[in-house]
């Protein structure tokens, strides 16, 4: 098939930032080549410059009826994928403003979005032809399109029903999803749809994965009418899920407990980090879906929102469901209800825990991580992942945290470190392992901070790898900064003389992020670094202004020279450095009076953070003569942006009665349902929560 043969194709609109114009044609004539990797490449290079991150463009909208020619013809060797990016062309244009206009990367006017629905509506037809085709990858994007873009919704609906008796359950599902979107999209069909995935619910005869579609999507269609008996049922249909059933399923490779295409560990390319490797693996990962209920349990977590009680019966069906795929998916979810939304989460935690099994260590891998990322609240895991660390050395060997095999490795140093975050000495021999022997020393590395009880054992080791660190290799950087992080957790003092040599070592490579984190570091032991002052006092004038507000900082705490350091602070309060200024000015405290007019003037200032740092800084110096106005301001900062609670929260504890003004809004934060804080993480939100009651306490 030629591009000439196309009519009506505008290829001269195919021209934009990504590429010129006479070389759109041949990506969509290698779409159709016989060589897979002329066909992949070409299938790439159209998502990168014709569909980049969704957008749609002009030549977006001109390639479509060749992709419509493309997908009919039999002599195609991939329909299935033209039909898919036919799709998702469709399903992104859906997703903007049919009145907007958008712009091209060069600038241009454009709403190729409406254009490109007017050609796949034109020709939306072709999708009842490919629902009925032999090739399953050409159904299942059919399936969805049929959904979206055929305007006789009665007639979408039919041969979507008529689809349903088919064999495979994946597409099975697919159908009974797709119809609650036609339901959803034109209310003309809206009841009979609701009524048949009503009655579908209920059929006996049907498979319980099919059942429990047609509930979920029943929800979904009318949350407004959820009942106290929805989630119960649903939670019976899980428990009717049975393993074997669901070997229609294409991915159940990945929940037979063997992670596709791993063997031993091998080491990340040369210059990149670790750690990237290490993120990239973990976005492929987090990418898999493990059973074919996945995506319509999280559609109805969805629509149920914040009924956490609700949510968590849910769950609690998921992590107990027979289907090992089913349990692996519902870690991901659990993780994410309690990492969004607050309450007593004791048996999710315990649930996840279960899931620790060395027989079966890519779900036992999975549930170690989730408990990691949700310290502290899984304080009740403590003992498993105890107990599971103990069985894996007891199996494999004290060797296990570099064990060949890499799903056994990755399984065993993800409970290491959620025992570590826990601060449990008993990941100790672990840690000190890795760090000796410095197979992924780096794992180690991140979690070392939280073995303050430790502290003695590790310095050592952290200081000599501190020590090793190649500054002139930019690729090492973050490899750096994690080690000065951990050494300041830790708080041992007899690591500042390394630290200094850091501080020294970046400076020289211009590794100026490193230096101020080396810098706070040396600050946090006070006087016992007195000796580094040569080090830090140069740096207070550096041209970096992160460098200068981190040495002046440290210069305070070394040598609490409050007359030398203030006007310093005071200059540091018109930079980004703002923030860090005004934070050592309140340490400062009584002596610094200085800086009133400065920081009094930040109060209008129109960023929240801004007047955040500077209230707080206004209470510690000035005390009572100040409380209204920084009372004010923070209740303000906070209601602006949430994100300032713990700091807020932290003032207006120092300020003891003087904040009560703030009573009522702190009550009020202590009866709300959705995490706060810091970034919205766990651990900003449980200690907004502690001082939250602390203040309503002793107020």
């Amino acid at each position: 098939m030629m591009i000439n043969e196309i009519d009506g194709v505008d290829w001269e609109s195919m021209g934009h930032a990504y590429g010129p114009a006479s070389d759109v044609p041949g990506w969509l004539r290698g779409m159709s080549s016989a060589d897979p990797e002329v066909r992949d490449e070409a299938f790439s290079d159209f998502y990168n410059a014709a569909h980049h991150q969704g957008d749609v463009y002009p030549c977006t909208a001109a390639s479509l009826p060749f992709l419509f020619k493309m997908a009919d013809s039999p002599a195609t060797p991939d329909r299935g994928s033209v039909i898919g990016l036919l799709l998702s062309i469709g399903r992104e244009s859906l997703d903007m403003d049919p009145e907007g206009v958008y712009f091209t990367p060069d600038g241009t006017e454009s709403r190729a979005h409406v254009d490109a629905l007017t050609v796949i509506g034109g020709r939306a037809k072709a999708f009842v032809r490919w629902v009925a085709d032999p090739d399953q990858e050409v159904r299942r994007p059919a399936i969805e399109g049929l959904g979206l873009f055929l305007d006789d919704s009665a007639r979408a609906v039919e041969v979507l029903r008529s689809l349903l008796p088919g064999d495979g359950l994946v597409e099975r599902l697919l159908v009974v999803r797709t119809v609650a979107t036609v339901a959803l999209r034109d209310p003309a069909v809206h009841g009979a749809a609701a009524s048949w995935l009503e009655a579908l619910a209920s059929d006996t005869a049907q498979a319980p994965e099919v059942r429990l579609a047609a509930l979920v999507h029943r929800v979904r269609c009318t949350p407004g009418e959820l009942g106290d008996a929805v989630v119960p049922a649903a939670v019976g249909l899980i428990r009717e899920i049975a393993p074997e059933e669901t070997g229609g399923y294409d991915d159940a490779s990945c929940r037979t407990g063997a992670e596709p295409g791993v063997a031993a560990g091998s080491a990340p390319s040369s210059g990149v980090p670790p750690q990237i490797a290490a993120a990239f693996e973990d976005l492929e990962r987090h990418g898999r879906v493990h059973a074919p209920t996945t995506s319509l349990l999280e559609a109805f977590h969805t629509v149920l929102d914040d009924r956490v009680l609700e949510r968590t019966a849910l769950l609690t069906g998921q992590l107990r469901s027979a289907d090992p795929g089913v349990r692996y998916d519902a870690i991901r979810m659990a993780r994410e209800l309690i990492g969004q939304w607050r309450g007593d989460h004791s048996g999710l935690v315990l649930l996840i825990a279960g899931c620790l099994d060395t027989g079966d260590p890519y779900t036992s891998a999975a549930a170690a991580e989730a408990l990691g990322a949700l310290v502290p609240v899984s304080e009740p895991a403590r003992e498993a992942l105890a107990g599971y660390v103990e069985a894996a050395r007891a199996e494999h060997g004290p060797g296990v945290w570099a064990a060949r095999e890499r799903l056994v490795r990755r399984a065993h140093q993800e409970a290491v470190r959620a025992l570590a975050c826990l601060g449990d000495l008993r990941a100790l021999p672990c840690v000190l392992a890795a760090l000796d022997e410095g197979t992924d020393a780096w794992r180690a590395v991140q979690v070392a901070g939280h073995l303050g009880g430790a502290a003695g054992d590790l310095t050592p080791r952290l200081s000599k790898l501190l020590a090793e660190v190649d500054f002139s290799d930019a690729s090492q950087s973050m490899s750096a900064n994690a080690l000065v992080s951990a050494l300041r957790e830790l708080g041992d003092p007899g690591s500042a003389p390394v630290l200094a040599s850091a501080v020294s070592a970046a400076v020289r490579e211009e590794q100026w992020h490193t230096t101020a984190s080396a810098l706070k570091a040396l600050a946090s032991f006070g006087p016992e670094a007195a000796f580094a002052l040569e080090v830090v006092r140069p740096l207070a004038d550096a041209q970096d202004v992160t460098v200068r507000a981190a040495a002046t900082a440290a210069l305070w705490e070394l040598q609490g020279d409050a007359a030398g350091v203030v006007p310093r602070l005071v200059e540091l309060l018109d930079t980004h450095a703002d923030d860090e200024a005004a934070a050592v000015l309140g340490r400062i405290g009584s002596a610094a009076p200085p800086a009133l007019p400065r920081l009094r003037k930040m109060l209008t200032a129109g960023y929240e953070w801004t007047r955040v740092y500077a209230a707080a800084a206004l209470w510690d110096i000035s005390g009572d003569a100040e409380a209204p106005a920084v009372v004010e301001t923070l209740l303000a900062a906070w209601a602006e942006n949430d994100s300032t609670s713990n700091h807020v929260l932290a003032c207006l504890s120092r300020m003891g009665p003087a904040a009560r003004p703030a009573l009522p809004r702190v009550r009020e934060e202590l009866t709300l349902l959705r995490r706060s804080g810091r970034f919205r993480d766990i651990p900003h939100d449980e200690d907004l929560l502690a001082a939250c009651r602390s203040v309503t306490s002793r107020l």
